[in-house]
């Protein structure tokens, strides 16, 4: 069994608000009594996408578990790549494969420089396919990025989520051993499918989407930050929670 941890959309700017919340997820998740395997952070880490962003979540993430990370639209790859990864600053998708207690974690950039839409480049579709294929058969995988690729009902993710998801979802047929996909975005917590497969959306850290019948405003900025834990089974079934860190 795989216990995960869920985090998105930080959008840290600097400022008291957005520091303190992720602050009070981070010192949630550290005081467990039963530690998670590893936490997963699925973009917008940065609201500007600035170096001293980044500088700010390394140390806010610090924390005695893996901690996976992969960019949002607010992010930008060579300010993330020099601050948060210690790694020369490039401009070149950020995909990284993590084997966490028998699973195999996969963070993707979804990432379109310069716009708020998604998309699996045609780089990162190979990075994807060769490392699963590599995978031996009975290793459960989980395929992560930012950007849902289908529909939640709300005009605002829905005008900026994944481009192309038909393709991501014919090479995931290849792949029976991807149990789930995991994505932010959307300030929202959501589960459906896709591929045949559960898609979980994680909750956001720094507001929360109002859906059309909770009012016309889209920004709740008054709910508590939220966080989900993933369980991963044997039998490659994934078991969501969520919570709220008051």
């Amino acid at each position: 069994m795989t216990l995960l941890a869920q985090i998105s959309d930080l959008h840290l700017d600097g400022s008291e608000r957005a520091t303190r919340r992720a602050t009070r997820v981070m010192d949630y998740l550290r005081a467990l009594p039963h530690p998670v395997d590893a936490l997963l952070v699925t973009g917008d880490i940065a609201d500007h996408g600035e170096e001293a962003e980044y500088e700010e979540a390394a140390q806010i993430l610090t924390a005695p578990f893996p901690v996976l990370t992969c960019p949002g639209n607010h992010d930008a790859r060579p300010a993330y790549r020099k601050a948060l990864l210690g790694e020369a600053p490039g401009h070149g998708p950020i995909n990284q494969a993590h084997h966490i207690t028998g699973a195999t974690i996969l963070m993707c950039d979804s990432t379109i420089p310069g716009r708020d839409e998604g998309r699996l480049d045609a780089q990162t579709l190979a990075w994807i396919d060769t490392t699963l294929t590599a995978l031996p058969q009975d290793t459960a995988a989980l395929v992560a990025f930012h950007q849902p690729p289908v529909e939640l009902h709300h005009p605002l993710p829905d005008s900026c989520m994944l481009e192309k998801p038909g393709e991501l979802a014919d090479l995931l047929d290849a792949h029976p051993q991807v149990a789930a996909v995991l994505t932010g975005h959307a300030h929202t917590a959501a589960a459906s499918t896709f591929a045949g497969r559960p898609l979980i959306v994680g909750p956001a850290i720094t507001w929360t989407l109002r859906m059309p019948w909770e009012g016309d405003k889209a920004a709740d900025r008054d709910q508590p930050p939220g966080l989900a834990f993933h369980i991963l089974d044997d039998d490659r079934r994934l078991t969501t929670h969520y919570r709220v860190v008051l």
